[in-house]
């Protein structure tokens, strides 16, 4: 091997790595599934995720039919710091209730959540991927960094106006009415990126309405794959346990991206039991401002000197 290239090889080991903050050139959104990513917008990004949807429910123990409609969204905001994400989530629902003696119409918002998302690791800060330029075989071999997860923790409060249907509280025996309430929610977040970035596997393990009568734990695990640079797809399943109510559902569905900063998707979901069984349907938009977004840079230190670099370029001199 000449001189030549000896140093070439070590002028590339002695150059810095650089690792991105969270923001990507691309919109990122949680968007059609019900996980939450581990990684934030980025600092001063703020991102709306909405969507529309159609729910036909049919409960064969308690006889009835149920049909309706509801309209989510999601505002993310990118606060102070590259890792930490200002959440708040709302979803609104309406639905007629019909059995053998009557018909009943709910109508109220199902969902009303403030919260903050926190970057607790992440496996790329200060890796470095080994390229071997000897060995092709080397090269395309099973990355087994690719298994450890960024981590997240979110922290937020459910608010359930008075006499909201879909609280899960008991009725006040007093006034026969559903108090107003507040209540905490956690949510422990895992994120894995596999193969050359477009498989993605998120996992969510979430308790909810922590304190009340009757708190609530979950699950939900979403497998993403990326087609080409428009279109994605993915698969969802998700678990729910309370007293008051427990299902399974599976999930699906695409999205595509018209632009660098906004994405339009579809999804399909059902549950897996029949009390309730329910089938949802639904079509969604999701719109990036990064205007005010600087690019936050992280040299990546090799921890390795100059002459240490050389003599390992050396040491894969052949010839």
């Amino acid at each position: 091997m000449s001189k030549i290239k000896i140093l070439l090889i070590a002028a590339i080991s002695m150059l810095p790595s650089i690792h991105y903050g969270q923001h990507t050139d691309q919109i990122n959104s949680n968007r059609p599934g019900e996980t939450m990513s581990a990684y934030a917008v980025g600092k001063s990004v703020i991102q709306i995720e909405t969507g529309v949807y159609g729910i036909k429910q049919n409960h064969s123990l308690l006889n009835y039919d149920a049909n309706g409609f509801g309209v989510d969204a999601t505002l993310r905001w990118g606060l102070f710091m590259e890792k930490l994400e200002l959440i708040v989530d709302i979803q609104y629902q309406n639905e007629t209730y019909t059995s053998l003696l009557n018909k009943t119409a709910i109508a109220d918002f199902k969902q009303t959540v403030l919260g903050a998302k926190y970057l607790i690791y992440d496996p790329f800060k200060n890796y470095e991927k080994k390229v071997n330029i000897y060995s092709w075989k080397a090269n395309r071999a099973f990355n087994w960094h690719q298994l450890i997860p960024a981590i997240s923790g979110f922290v937020g409060v459910n608010y359930s106006a008075e006499n909201n249907p879909y609280a899960l509280s008991n009725r006040n025996p007093t006034v026969s009415r559903y108090p107003a309430q507040f209540s905490p929610k956690a949510m422990l977040i895992t994120q894995n990126h596999f193969g050359d970035g477009r498989w993605v596997l998120v996992s969510n393990i979430t308790a909810d309405y922590i304190g009340t009568d009757f708190p609530s734990y979950g699950y939900a695990i979403t497998l993403t794959r990326g087609f080409n640079n428009k279109w994605s797809g993915f698969v969802e399943n998700q678990g729910l346990k309370s007293d008051l109510y427990a299902d399974a559902i599976v999930r699906g569905g695409t999205a595509y991206l018209l632009n660098k900063d906004m994405q339009i998707d579809a999804s399909i979901s059902t549950s897996l039991k029949d009390t309730p069984s329910a089938l949802y349907g639904g079509i969604g938009f999701s719109w990036r401002y990064d205007a005010n977004y600087q690019e936050v840079r992280i040299n990546i230190d090799n921890k390795d000197s100059d002459k240490k670099a050389l003599k390992r370029a050396k040491k894969t001199k052949k010839g």
